[in-house]
């Protein structure tokens, strides 16, 4: 009896437990609850059935709306306050960006502030400004600096923490944030690295990143002037955001961060070695000078690097330390060869150190170029007064080792410009479309590096003449055209010269040898008498001749030799004497050994050189 009576207090108990109504009112205490707790406005839809189906792989959360009202509290994790003042950067610390910083004034602080300027004039207030520049060019600080300037609400969005794992979670927590500016107006939004998040939707195939640009454009349509709300968005890759969002009416205005000139490379250096202990012998404008290319963030990096150095020179252990530390010029030397641009880390950079005097004969090529140079990057200010234009391109052509790759490089060093050398082979890919966007990088990245020698070798194999070749799925042809593109936009004050070298001038394509493109063509022939005389001075200036030698008989007897010949000869012979005499007292490079080496290099060098065209 007692068992039965057991068997029916449970089967009570389990029937409560399934009891309908009491699991409807439990659930929605739980939904009271949870709505006191999010303490957000939301409006949501409740559907019965969704559009998209429920076999995919896509996470999503309980459809009920106390949980999609927690899903937009979450946004509440993305907003960030601005740093404190006393981290803010002020104006003495924002070198470089004086232009900026006053176009941005106007655009920002005066619409937040005084709305009835605008009113008067009949203007609205902006809904966006992007902020477009290489990295390290000071976006983000600007940011800082203007959330300290205004005094207003600034809401900080890192685009990357947007997204969510759940369906609809991106939205919800985008729309928060807007909510929220709306609700702190007058109010700046900053959205850093927006170009993840707002991709351009005919190359992404994710269906999140769509419904998100979507959002976006939806959530800044619906600014009303009146709300004193501006979106600042950053990106350094602006050609990757969708086309909708760049038109007026949202980010309307596009403030270009440059690469720091030599002024603004002066201020920034200044700024980082104020606190510095400086030896007399550093020289700000001569590191300015050799820092072409460099933005805040490898300044900065380079001061860091120097100061490295200097610990390391002085500090040995930690047992002896001295009383005074200095940084010294050849600690600035060290870090300058250590930190690259980082615009152009992806290239082989070179800093060419080859100068006119090493460089025997070509007397007249180096006059034309040394023209070039002055028009294009030492006084462009005599070109201005003149209306002259500096030559965009010039082409080195002539036979195989005469030294065209040795004067680009001259080029770029008596200009003190980045260097960037470009073959065949690393701007044919195998993919289509992939060759012309790599020229199309290179030449934006090269701007952006700008003074910068773009140095183009065996430029036949890259722009032939259109037409000639069928079987490479015409990946010349549009290789051709898109260099003629490249170079159309080089302005004159654009601070970038091309030189390109070939020894098959006939097989270029006519339109990039035509003026106003590659228009200096200088020949770079064999050297005569006097300059086989001057090559052979300069390699062998510092080798222990012997009195013997005659450079003048080894210069009449090379007749027809190109530069790198003689270079090659001069080498055999100091290799001959090092066999002959193993020891490094009383070692002479003799006559002998100049015979040695010259039947050598006779005796595997072309005799007939190739025809230039």
């Amino acid at each position: 009896m007692t068992q039965d009576t057991n068997q029916d207090s449970w089967a009570d108990k389990v029937r409560s437990f399934l009891d309908l109504e009491q699991l409807v009112e439990l659930a929605q205490k739980l939904d009271e609850k949870l709505a006191t707790d999010a303490n957000v406005q939301v409006r949501t839809v409740v559907r019965p059935f969704s559009s998209i189906p429920r076999q995919g792989s896509i996470p999503r959360s309980p459809a009920n709306t106390a949980t999609d009202k927690v899903t937009d509290r979450v946004a509440d994790r993305v907003i960030v306050t601005p740093p404190p003042a006393h981290n803010s950067p002020t104006p003495e610390l924002m070198g470089g960006l004086d232009q900026v910083l006053a176009e941005l004034r106007h655009l920002i602080e005066i619409p937040l502030q005084r709305p009835d300027i605008l009113q008067k004039l009949g203007l609205e207030t902006p809904r966006g400004v992007l902020l477009v520049g290489a990295p390290g060019t000071g976006k983000t600080l600007t940011a800082r600096y203007l959330a300290q300037k205004l005094g207003c609400h600034f809401l900080v969005v890192n685009a990357p923490e947007l997204m969510g794992k759940y369906y609809g979670e991106s939205e919800a927590r985008l729309r928060q944030i807007f909510a929220s500016a709306r609700q702190n107006s007058p109010c700046v939004l900053f959205i850093d690295e927006i170009d993840a998040i707002a991709p351009k939707r005919e190359q992404v195939e994710g269906e999140v990143e769509k419904r998100l640009v979507a959002q976006l454009l939806t959530l800044m349509d619906g600014f009303d002037p009146a709300e004193r709300v501006i979106v600042l968005a950053a990106t350094n890759r602006p050609s990757a955001l969708d086309p909708a969002l760049r038109r007026p009416g949202r980010f309307e205005r596009e403030i270009l961060f440059p690469i720091p000139d030599r002024q603004g490379r002066r201020q920034i250096l200044q700024i980082h070695t104020q606190n510095m202990p400086l030896a007399s012998d550093v020289n700000l404008d001569n590191i300015a000078d050799k820092t072409a290319g460099c933005v805040g963030a490898d300044l900065k990096g380079i001061c860091q690097e120097a100061a490295r150095i200097a610990l390391s020179r002085q500090v040995t252990d930690l047992e002896h330390i001295p009383e005074t530390l200095e940084i010294t010029q050849s600690d600035f030397d060290q870090a300058l060869e250590k930190v690259k641009p980082a615009v152009l880390r992806s290239y082989v950079l070179e800093k060419p150190q080859v100068s006119w005097e090493q460089i025997g004969g070509l007397a007249e090529a180096k006059r034309l170029l040394q023209e070039a140079i002055t028009g294009a990057f030492l006084h462009a200010d005599l070109y201005a007064h003149t209306r002259a234009q500096s030559p965009k391109g010039i082409l080195l052509y002539g036979a195989p080792g005469t030294g065209k790759t040795l004067l680009a490089k001259a080029v770029a060093t008596q200009a003190q410009a980045n260097f960037i050398s470009l073959s065949g082979a690393s701007l044919v890919k195998k993919w289509v479309g992939e060759s012309e966007r790599t020229i199309q990088e290179t030449f934006a990245q090269a701007r952006q590096a700008a003074p910068c020698v773009i140095f183009i070798d065996e430029l036949d194999t890259i722009a032939p003449v259109r037409g000639n070749y069928q079987g490479d799925s015409g990946v010349s042809d549009r290789l051709v055209g898109q260099l003629l593109t490249e170079i159309d936009g080089i302005s004159s004050s654009a601070g970038l010269l091309i030189i390109a070298a070939t020894n098959r001038r006939s097989a270029i394509d006519p339109a990039l040898l035509r003026s106003g493109r590659i228009e200096l063509h200088i020949l770079v022939d064999l050297p005569d008498l006097s300059a086989r005389l001057e090559i052979l001075t300069v390699h062998n200036r510092q080798r222990p001749l012997a009195p013997e030698v005659n450079l003048q008989y080894w210069a009449e007897k090379t007749a027809g030799w190109n530069g790198a010949d003689l270079a090659f000869l001069s080498n055999r012979a100091a290799i001959a004497a090092i066999a002959r005499h193993p020891q490094l007292e009383g070692l002479e490079i003799t006559n002998a050994d100049w015979e040695k080496a010259w039947a050598e290099v006779q005796s595997s060098k072309t005799v007939a050189p190739e025809s230039v065209a």
